[in-house]
């Protein structure tokens, strides 16, 4: 029955890769460009649909037909494997239509037009995110900012419907808009850097999680077999709890230090599989050490070698017992590698996002190693301020674009609001 659920998880895992999520993105956006390419103003992800009903989507329609159209609404599920942000960009590049462009994606409502002032439709775009008790009421708020601000000439409406106000107070209210603009967009960089990071991390931990699955199952047939040690067993189960556990927690994570448990579970997995593995050939699990520094995927380390990076101060590290024989032998060990950026680079130089999941999972876990010593680069101040900065390999400039033809350009970028923050739709909880 273990083994049955074990196989389970490995499929449910492969099905959730990035490659079929982006797949499956992909395709729904062309669906949206294909409606709006046909004349319909309005699309709802057939996953989003309890966020806009049809009858609310038929509402929105003739809403802005009433308005006089040049509005599109896309809708995406809140689990959307794309931001936003990237599904505005690809729709209004595969549209290619003069007008004002709202997508509601993850739980944020952007916008972008070249039909107003810049910056207009992200400033619309927040108002409404922020001021509507759910998804459908927020998009209809838009659409009627989006009329307003059209018969302004573009620009955001006077709300309040006096007449007089003065060159001081609208100097202030100019000062105001400009200061939230900045505290948005500030906001959104550091919102799409996380998100940048994020998605460098969970590559990189979605192989090591296929790693640990790899060697569970290589041990699967030998604890099946009869008279196998019992407490190989146990030890087979456990690393198949902590697998499902860290499976799990991948699917939760949604900041660096989320990756953490992760670390901590694989680290966990992968000594149960090296015991039961001594276990079943007769001899006692290992002493319970930090992983192998050069790869953590080769299990617990045996002991510790000196051992100095290319520059840099010798110092002891943990080593398995193959990569002990390599420093031995005069060799340098292969460490292992993960791309960021087009770059190839030893996973313990990495930026900063790393250090939840190696510095502080999968080796903080285990006590005595001194892993400040070891992650320099990790741990470095300039390169990660605290958990939750460091490098960002985001493009960060938005979603420029040429000139669509007619009403001047797509250069103010997707911006808007986020569903839930500061008050907005029910704290981001979508049926």
């Amino acid at each position: 029955m273990r083994r049955f659920a074990f196989l389970v998880v490995l499929l449910l895992l492969s099905l959730a890769s990035p490659a079929h999520a982006q797949t499956t993105a992909t395709d729904t956006v062309e669906e949206a460009v294909s409606a709006f390419r046909s004349g319909d103003p309005v699309y709802v992800d057939p996953d989003a649909r309890g966020r806009v009903p049809e009858s609310q989507e038929e509402g929105l329609e003739q809403q802005i037909e009433q308005a006089g159209g040049d509005i599109y609404i896309a809708v995406f599920p809140e689990d959307s494997a794309a931001t936003a942000e990237a599904i505005g960009g690809e729709i209004i590049q595969g549209t290619r239509q003069d007008g004002t462009y709202g997508v509601v994606a993850q739980n944020e409502l952007v916008a972008d037009s070249n039909q107003l002032q810049r910056g207009v439709p992200q400033q619309l775009a927040f108002e409404a995110a922020n001021g509507a008790s759910s998804v459908s009421q927020g998009l209809a708020d838009f659409v009627t900012s989006v009329e307003q601000a059209r018969a302004n000439g573009g620009r955001v409406a006077n709300r309040d419907g006096s007449g007089g106000g003065g060159g001081f107070l609208g100097f202030l209210a100019l000062l105001a808009i400009g200061f939230g603009a900045f505290s948005l967009l500030r906001r959104r960089r550091v919102k799409r850097e996380t998100q940048a990071q994020v998605a460098d991390v969970r590559r990189v931990v979605t192989d090591d999680l296929v790693a640990l699955g790899q060697d569970i199952r290589a041990l699967d047939l030998d604890v099946e077999m009869p008279g196998a040690n019992p407490e190989a067993k146990q030890r087979y189960g456990e690393a198949v709890e902590a697998y499902i556990r860290a499976e799990e927690a991948l699917d939760r994570a949604h900041t660096p230090e989320d990756f953490q448990p992760i670390g901590k579970e694989l680290e966990e997995g992968r000594y149960d599989i090296a015991a039961a593995r001594a276990l079943l050939q007769g001899e006692q699990p290992p002493e319970r050490r930090p992983p192998c520094f050069f790869d953590p995927r080769h299990g617990p380390s045996v002991t510790d070698v000196e051992w100095a990076p290319a520059g840099g101060e010798p110092r002891p590290v943990p080593v398995c017992a193959a990569d002990a024989v390599r420093i031995e032998d005069g060799e340098e060990p292969t460490s292992r590698e993960i791309v960021l950026g087009g770059q190839r680079m030893p996973y313990w130089q990495a930026p900063g996002q790393f250090a939840p999941f190696y510095a502080g999972g999968m080796f903080g876990g285990v006590g005595g190693l001194a892993t400040g010593m070891l992650f320099g680069s990790m741990l470095g101040g300039a390169m990660y301020g605290g958990w939750g900065a460091g490098d960002a390999y985001a493009d960060g400039s938005g979603f420029g674009g040429g000139d669509f033809g007619g009403g001047g350009d797509f250069g103010g970028g997707f911006g808007g609001g986020d569903f839930g923050g500061g008050g907005g739709f029910g704290g981001g909880d979508f049926g």
